[in-house]
């Protein structure tokens, strides 16, 4: 098969990219422009004649007229030629004679079967005199022929499938473009929201430029006014002292001096101005690393592309307009197992958390190995099942998503979180120093962090360079509730799942520091050792319990659903657990080192 490149080239450009064929040839020499007709006889024209032809004779392959026929069925030769009366409208394919390119004077009439090659008669003495089969090719035509019967009914099969794609391919092309029509209205929306957001802080800020800044310009200009009356005043006062300086009475000189004792020549003041407060200055304050951090924080949304060839993990594949919501009340079905140990693993697997990320096009799961001191990453690419480690040099733990194809992963007795890009193969980013050793970690925005501190009992808010921003640690009741900080998590409104080990409970915290809900509550379905903690895309709660071998389905308000994976189901000491943008479930057996992979079926 020739392979075409750049079809959207007009066809007689890339046609030429077609090779050579002599099959094509030979139809073009026996059915094209140059192909015999059977206007004149062959004969009369070599000498001159343009008698017309009745006959054709397919062995010599020419036209004859009614007495080169008569000759022509005489002599012994030819009398036993096949011969056809001709119409007036009958066209004759020539009959191709292929010389052997060897012995260019002798035609191919045999086919040598053993050495699938055709050749002329001399080639047969000669190179295939030990060949078992060799054959005529003319015996050979009717079985050739069948088959490419047979191969013709398979192409119009191929033919019919491909113009029902060629139909689908249109009919996609048009709803694509208006999918992705829609998309960017969307995003052009989300960026006008954002734009009018901005406009109306603007607004409110420049309306309060604008209150502060008369209410100053009209201060400044009652002082203005007021000290003008005061410069009047003080000037009539001097010259009214001078008269009385001047004046002969002796009284008046008293009663003047009385006055000023008394205090009451005073400047002029607005009292409304001394009521209110009078402005000093006015001056506008820009956080800009703040606002650098909420632009950066800014997200309107992201491009997830799916190649061909990248099947995600051996899959389903789910149409690009097919919701992936996970039906949490449907029956799981176990679809996948990854064996997390590889080569070079020196110890047995004991996975902690994981996440799984879309990574140009191909779902990729990272996952921690505590024992072994690595993160490693498992993905499937072109139906090929690939892995990648990374070795931290120390005992990893909580891992979290950060924006694009980034994850930030707690190396607990290091004191160190490490960024860590994945390709989907693992690449080492960033290494941030801590001040103290931290456990479960989730990401809060592009540029903040939470992660769960055992040693002081409680969730620190940080930046990306490791600095506490901000320490939550909540008091119930005068009693601390965060014990060991195992495993966290974001809900959608920006609240901390926490999944306490210590307490054996789950704790909905908010970054100010109070507490939303806790779980269990009395009388509710106790957690023996709660494990690692995510959410769905609608908010739901899924939770791991290591000894009593489930995973436990809360609402986003915390209340119990369901156990809606357990012991019978084939989960054995469960600890990470994540939800996948398809619709998947994946859970980490600590102890066997594996990775099931579950969806949820109405049909089962």
């Amino acid at each position: 098969m020739t392979k075409v490149t750049s079809l959207e080239r007009p066809i007689d450009v890339w046609a030429d990219d077609v090779k050579p064929s002599f099959v094509i040839q030979g139809l073009l020499d026996s059915f094209g422009p140059g192909c015999k007709d059977t206007k004149n006889c062959t004969f009369c024209h070599r000498e001159g004649g343009t008698t017309p032809a009745t006959v054709w004779c397919s062995v010599c392959d020419d036209a004859l007229c009614d007495e080169c026929a008569r000759a022509h069925s005489r002599i012994s030769s030819t009398r036993h030629h096949d011969t056809t009366d001709l119409t007036s409208e009958a066209i004759i394919p020539r009959k191709r004679n292929i010389k052997c390119k060897e012995h260019k004077d002798e035609n191919i009439k045999f086919l040598c079967k053993d050495c699938k090659k055709v050749t002329c008669h001399t080639c047969c003495v000669i190179y295939h005199r030990k060949c078992e089969s060799v054959v005529t090719l003319e015996s050979e035509l009717p079985a050739l022929k069948s088959q490419l019967l047979n191969k013709k009914k398979t192409i119009s099969k191929k033919q019919i499938q491909m113009e029902a794609k060629v139909d689908a391919v249109k009919v996609n092309v048009v709803s694509e473009k208006d999918r992705y029509a829609r998309m960017e209205h969307d995003i052009k929306s989300f960026g006008n929201n954002a734009r009018e957001k901005i406009t109306l802080m603007e607004n409110k800020l420049l309306d309060e430029l604008k209150e502060v800044s008369e209410m100053h310009i009209e201060q400044l200009t009652a002082n203005l006014k007021s000290s003008e009356i005061s410069v009047h005043m003080y000037r009539q006062q001097t010259e009214l002292i001078d008269q009385i300086l001047q004046s002969e009475c002796d009284m008046d000189v008293y009663e003047m001096y009385q006055g000023y004792e008394a205090g009451n020549v005073e400047a002029v003041e607005d009292v409304d101005v001394k009521k209110r407060g009078r402005i000093a200055r006015i001056m506008f304050r820009q956080n800009e690393d703040m606002l650098s951090r909420a632009l950066d924080d800014l997200q309107l949304g992201e491009i997830d592309v799916q190649y061909d060839g990248m099947v995600n993990l051996e899959a389903t594949p789910v149409s690009q307009d097919t919701s992936n919501v996970l039906d949490l009340k449907a029956a799981p079905v176990l679809q996948n197992i990854i064996r997390v140990k590889v080569a070079g693993d020196e110890n047995n697997v004991y996975l902690g958390d994981l996440t799984v990320l879309p990574v140009n096009g191909t779902d990729t799961v990272v996952v921690t190995d505590y024992s072994n001191n690595s993160v490693k990453s498992f993905y499937t690419r072109n139906k090929q099942r690939h892995h990648s480690k990374l070795s931290l040099g120390g005992k990893p733990w909580g891992i979290t998503r950060l924006k694009d194809n980034q994850v930030a992963v707690t190396v607990m007795y290091r004191r160190q979180i490490v960024t860590v890009e994945v390709n989907p193969d693992l690449v080492l980013l960033s290494t941030i120093t801590t001040s103290k050793q931290y456990r479960g970690i989730t990401s809060l925005t592009p540029s903040t962090l939470a992660a769960g501190s055992y040693s002081d009992k409680c969730v620190d808010i940080l930046d990306m360079r490791g600095n506490v921003l901000k320490s939550i640690k909540p008091i119930v009741r005068g009693k601390e509730i965060i014990h060991i900080p195992e495993f966290l998590c974001t809900t959608r409104t920006g609240n901390i799942l926490v999944s306490d080990s210590g307490s054996k409970r789950v704790l909905c915290l908010p970054a100010e520091g109070d507490v939303v809900f806790t779980y269990p509550t009395t009388g509710h379905t106790t957690l023996r050792l709660p494990g690692c903690i995510t959410r769905t895309s609608t908010g739901d709660i899924l939770v791991t319990d290591y000894y009593q071998h489930t995973v436990v389905h809360l609402t986003e308000s915390g209340r119990f659903v369901r156990n809606i994976l357990t012991k019978d189901g084939g989960v054995l000491s469960p600890l990470g657990v994540c939800v996948d943008g398809r619709g998947r479930v994946y859970v980490c057996n600590y102890v066997s080192g594996k990775i099931k992979v579950f969806t949820f079926s109405n049909s089962v």
